[in-house]
């Protein structure tokens, strides 16, 4: 398979264009819709069909960092001071008892996620006041999937113990690139060993699964130092590897600004840096799932896309079906229903709605019936690769190749180039067209295709 994906085929299908965590994507949210949007949707919720049959997935972030990754395009608040933890957490779970006065205290949850940031900013004792408050406030399904992302400088092996203490059994490490001169250059300094020696130490006391996420395209890296750390992950063989390209966008992320761009490899490094890494990890063992994501073939991802059981959400691809998610903290984005929201970005506005006794949701969107079903087909090739005509049809009651008749048009032409394969009951997506995928489900993105304007979104490489 890795034969079939060229430096070629990489620059020609290097084509601007969203991840597809969501259909419509973050950036078409807008402010008309706010918290009694939200707050009815969520009323919906606990009177509907699903109140207590389908499990919700919680997303929590926590935006502080003690250091700045010059890189990091996240909503983060740099600061020293760990009180301003305790703050957070008080305003946090007014926002949970926000959501319980609607749900309830017994809605399922079979999956939650700690992002940022840095959740491992918090200490031991806050982090057991968080998970306290979730539980007290939801119903934990046995086995639920509890996932942190941590920074490898954060964590020792007492920490990683009490982490698992707490429940958690996957951990995300934050890797990036091992080698010490790009290390230097983005400002995140963590050496190859420390890193070996905390997956190890995670493997004794017994995680479920460990993923490491990599970028390439950061400043200093060249294809022979992205080599070499390709080897150094695969030695460390994580569950899961993440593999990111960078996007420099200065003139939108600050922190960028502090990158020296001439310093920054050029699009033909970048072309075969990405090829080295799918040649690395497949020859490694690993099982490609989609867009950025590996996995060992015995990993739940693994499993799931052999079985086509495969969904997406905004922290990715997930084993989880497609389930009900609610965003908590600043700038977290939640899914309810026909829904989406995100809650105020900066940590003053974020505080006053709460203050104010208001959920704070600050832009969302409610999705019509056109947006739902190009949803199913976007994510019905990110996930299964493939579509079937008469599932759509059936579901939304429309004839499929006359409603997306120009769509259709343009599929006939990735045939021709091999990425997919039509016939009269739907697409295919070719094992080498996989590995492009986004670039497939885009021609199913009506707001794309009316707005030609694609800077905003990241590179595929």
């Amino acid at each position: 398979m890795t034969a079939q994906i060229t430096p070629e085929l990489l620059r020609k299908y290097d084509v601007p264009g969203p991840r597809y965590t969501s259909y419509p994507t973050a950036d078409r949210f807008v402010e008309a819709f706010g918290a009694t949007d939200y707050l009815q949707a969520l009323t919906q919720r606990r009177s509907g069909p699903a109140a207590l049959v389908m499990p919700l997935s919680l997303y929590v972030h926590i935006p502080f960092c003690e250091s700045l990754c010059y890189y990091c395009a996240c909503n983060k608040i740099i600061t020293r001071h760990k009180s301003r933890a305790a703050d957070y957490l008080r305003y946090l779970t007014r926002e949970v008892e926000l959501h319980a006065e609607v749900l309830g205290t017994s809605q399922p949850v079979s999956q939650l996620h700690l992002g940022g940031g840095t959740p491992t900013f918090l200490s031991d004792e806050e982090l057991k006041q968080l998970m306290t408050m979730l539980r007290r406030n939801f119903a934990f399904a046995p086995g639920a999937e509890c996932s942190i992302e941590i920074d490898p400088r954060t964590v020792d092996a007492v920490r990683l113990q009490a982490l698992a203490d707490l429940g958690f059994n996957r951990l995300s490490f934050g890797v990036q690139d091992f080698d010490p001169d790009v290390q230097k250059a983005v400002h995140r300094v963590q050496p190859y060993e420390s890193v070996a020696r905390l997956m190890e130490e995670a493997r004794r006391i017994g995680f479920e699964s460990i993923n490491v996420d990599l970028i390439y395209g950061l400043p200093r890296q060249t294809p022979e130092s992205f080599a070499r750390t390709l080897q150094q992950v695969a030695s460390i063989k994580p569950d899961r590897i993440a593999l990111y390209a960078y996007a420099h966008l200065p003139e939108r992320f600050k922190p960028q600004r502090r990158i020296v761009t001439i310093e920054l490899p050029g699009a033909a490094a970048k072309v075969s840096m990405l090829s080295q890494a799918l040649a690395a990890f497949l020859s490694a063992g690993y099982v490609y799932i989609g867009m950025d994501h590996f996995a060992l073939p015995g990993d739940a991802l693994a499993v799931a896309k052999r079985q086509g059981r495969l969904h997406r959400n905004f922290q990715g691809y997930s084993t989880h079906a497609d389930c009900d998610l609610i965003g908590l903290g600043v700038s977290a984005i939640g899914k309810v229903g026909a829904t989406y929201s995100q809650n105020a970005k900066t940590m003053e506005e974020y505080c006053d709605h709460l203050d104010q006794g208001r959920l704070p949701v600050a832009r969302g969107l409610a999705l019509s019936r056109d947006d739902l079903a190009r949803r199913a087909v976007i994510m019905a090739l990110m996930c299964q690769g493939q579509v079937v005509f008469e599932s759509i049809e059936v579901a939304w009651l429309l004839d499929f190749k006359t409603y997306f008749a120009a769509e259709m048009e343009q599929l006939r032409t990735l045939q021709e180039q091999g990425m997919v394969v039509i016939d009269d009951t739907g697409v295919q997506v070719t094992a080498q067209g996989w590995f492009f995928v986004r670039a497939v489900a885009m021609l199913f993105d009506k707001y794309l295709q009316a707005d030609r304007n694609r800077a905003r979104f990241s590179r595929i490489i």
